[in-house]
C-alpha cells in the first residue's frame, strides 16, 4: 500500500446541451487497468503496466497544471479520435455524437 487514501482523476463526458443542468447524465470512460469500480476485479498484467492508466494513478496526487497532458488527453476524448479510444475500456459515446 502506497496511500491510506484513495485518490483518483475521472474523466467523464455528457451529451447534454447544458452540462450545469442538475438533470444532465455524465458518463465515465473505463480504463483498462485503473482502478475504478471498487466491484470489478484488479487488471494483473505484471510485470507490466498500462503507461496511460499508471501515469493517471499519479497524476491524481497532483494538480492538472503539473499534468497538462490530461488537457491533451481530454481533448482527444471529446474529438473521439480513434487512436486515443484505443486507450480506453470503454468510450460511452461508441456510435454516438461527441460529448
Amino acid at each position: 500500500s502506497i496511500t491510506k487514501e484513495r485518490t483518483e482523476v475521472i474523466l467523464q463526458g455528457t451529451s447534454s446541451l447544458d452540462p450545469n443542468d442538475p438533470a444532465a447524465v455524465w458518463e465515465e470512460y473505463d480504463f483498462k487497468c485503473k482502478p475504478g469500480d471498487l466491484k470489478r476485479r484488479p487488471c494483473f498484467i505484471t510485470p507490466y503496466h498500462y503507461r496511460l492508466d499508471w501515469l493517471m494513478w499519479f497524476a491524481a496526487f497532483q494538480t492538472y497544471e503539473q499534468n497538462e497532458w490530461i488537457i491533451h488527453l481530454a481533448g482527444k476524448l471529446l474529438a473521439q479520435e480513434e487512436e486515443t479510444l484505443s486507450l480506453m475500456a470503454t468510450n460511452p459515446f461508441a456510435g454516438r455524437a461527441p460529448p
